[in-house]
């Protein structure tokens, strides 16, 4: 369940590795040496699962703020800020990761879902990706957060097209794939990831979060069948 040792297992692949976000355990020190570096983070429970208690937080001049849901709040210096959300995060351990400005759909930010499951052969296969796109007043895409799963060419079309849209996607898949492979060297017996993959305003992906109890029922969203129906049996088989 930890995002930090899962993030530590890919950066062994330098294929991998180049395409995650800097993350670093969050402390006093570390947080504000990343904001000072990149003035928008995102920081978040080592341990959880649907977005909740992740939170964006932001360095502009002299002001510091943090979001959380559907709230936020604005401190005048960085120590007053850190004591809010130790407060918030009570004890729970929490990464603070290099922020990427994500690309938007209809102004609300997205990201994409790849599916990569061991197929009847035991051998890794993408099976699916999907778009999830963020609640108009919320900072995560999940879907238990108000987020909208959508295909993937629906929120590329607006942005390009063409040969280029279909290297963007084909991009993400390796990206996902690749991020799976790595993951499974450390951890064996993993049968499903789902890597969730961001894309800056260069189309570059970025490895957000690898989940290795995916959801596979937000495939139903999608409007060709055979993709669930597949992610399904192989869910069964293994």
């Amino acid at each position: 369940m930890s995002k930090w040792l899962k993030t530590k297992a890919v950066l062994h692949d330098p294929h991998v590795r180049k395409h995650v976000p800097e993350t670093r355990r969050m402390t006093a020190q570390s947080l504000r040496l990343m904001l000072d570096r990149y003035a928008m983070v995102y920081i978040k429970p080592d341990a959880g699962s649907y977005g909740k208690g992740v939170m964006r937080v932001e360095k502009n001049g002299g002001k510091y703020s943090y979001q959380t849901e559907e709230k936020k709040r604005i401190f005048d210096s960085f120590s007053l800020l850190y004591r809010s959300i130790l407060l918030h995060k009570r004890n729970r351990p929490y990464l603070v990761q290099k922020g990427i400005h994500l690309l938007k759909y209809k102004g609300r930010r997205f990201d994409i879902r790849v599916m990569v499951q061991r197929n009847f052969q035991k051998k890794w296969e993408m099976t699916g990706m999907i778009g999830r796109v963020a609640h108009p007043k919320r900072i995560v895409t999940n879907y238990h957060s108000g987020g909208k799963p959508m295909e993937i060419r629906t929120l590329l079309t607006p942005l390009t097209s063409g040969a280029t849209r279909t290297r963007i996607i084909n991009n993400i898949a390796a990206t996902g794939y690749a991020a799976a492979i790595a993951l499974s060297r450390k951890y064996p017996k993993l049968v499903a990831v789902g890597a969730d993959i961001g894309l800056d305003t260069d189309f570059r992906p970025w490895i957000i979060e690898l989940n290795t109890s995916p959801d596979p029922y937000i495939f139903r969203h999608l409007p060709n069948k055979n993709v669930v129906r597949k992610i399904l049996r192989y869910t069964r088989s293994n």
